[in-house]
């Protein structure tokens, strides 16, 4: 962040810190949603009550919407909420909140990567030393989340690894293909675009039906509405302006937060931590740091 103003540089920090205690707590939120909804509906649950959210900006704004560029705006949307949504929803039928939040931290070495092949950035060694920590780590944590009972299908870890690869075109798109567009216009447009395919989803999965019958149907629906007002619509502008202001690979590094504060959900809600499970989350964080060194 050396290229930054001392206020962008505070504001910066500011925001890396919310973003953190946000996403870090969307884990919980998602499990308590799973109590009584498929992983198809609680997606469809987020984009829908996220692009609602989302619709009285969008026409405050809808004049500054550059539609030319609406491929990248669709890729932003899809890539960065629609099918994360989904695939972190499937990962946690199998895996614990805590387990799932620490994978995610490997979202920067995705970043990364997609930056070195896509987008030119310059490969160095520690950059491949980093990846290969990194991984490591997220072996173990899938390997042994078995034996602790953190994770009864390890294979689910696949559904978190995709997930990151989806934040990271995300945040390529954004820093390489949007920089002109402000945080608030992007999310916006990106929603909107998503509107149509939230409420597709939303009947075909049948969501009133489990909503109005399942006896947790209203209390998981409220949690879902907590994680998409906050998890989802907030934090998607504030990170869109955190990558505008720092780049895609520095914004990614909230990674580094969010594993610790799911696991603090994840141990307050009786979820097991083992040594393994510090020792694959310190491995992770190593190789992003080595990797960013």
């Amino acid at each position: 962040m050396n290229h930054l103003s001392k206020r962008n540089l505070w504001i910066s920090w500011g925001l890396l810190f919310f973003l953190s205690l946000t996403w870090g707590s969307s884990y919980i939120l998602i499990k308590r949603g799973l109590v009584a909804f498929e992983p198809l509906q609680l997606a469809s649950i987020r984009l829908v009550v996220s692009s609602i959210t989302f619709l009285p900006i969008f026409l405050w704004i809808r004049n500054e919407i550059d539609w030319s560029k609406w491929k990248f705006l669709l890729i932003t949307g899809l890539t960065g909420n629609a099918i994360p949504a989904f695939l972190f929803a499937i990962a946690q039928t199998k895996l614990s909140s805590s387990l799932t939040g620490v994978l995610s931290s490997l979202t920067p070495l995705f970043t990364l990567l997609l930056a070195i092949v896509f987008f030119k950035l310059p490969f160095e060694r520690n950059k491949g030393i980093g990846v290969f920590i990194g991984f490591l780590g997220a072996f173990l944590l899938a390997w042994f989340g078995k034996e602790s009972g953190a994770a009864s299908n390890p294979l689910y870890a696949i559904y978190v690894v995709l997930g990151g690869v989806c934040y990271a075109i995300s945040s390529n798109t954004v820093a390489s293909k949007l920089k002109e567009s402000s945080s608030m216009v992007i999310s916006a447009a990106s929603f909107m675009m998503l509107l149509p395919i939230g409420f597709a989803l939303f009947f075909y999965s049948d969501v009133p039906t489990t909503l109005l019958t399942h006896e947790a149907g209203w209390i998981s629906f409220g949690y879902l509405t907590i994680l998409a007002i906050f998890g989802t619509v907030l934090a998607s502008i504030l990170y869109y302006q955190l990558v505008h202001l720092t780049g895609a690979v520095v914004s990614s590094f909230v990674s580094y937060l969010i594993p610790i504060v799911a696991t603090a959900w994840g141990f307050a809600d009786g979820e097991p931590i083992t040594i393994f499970s510090m020792l694959g989350m310190g491995l992770i964080l190593l190789g992003v740091y080595i990797a960013r060194k």
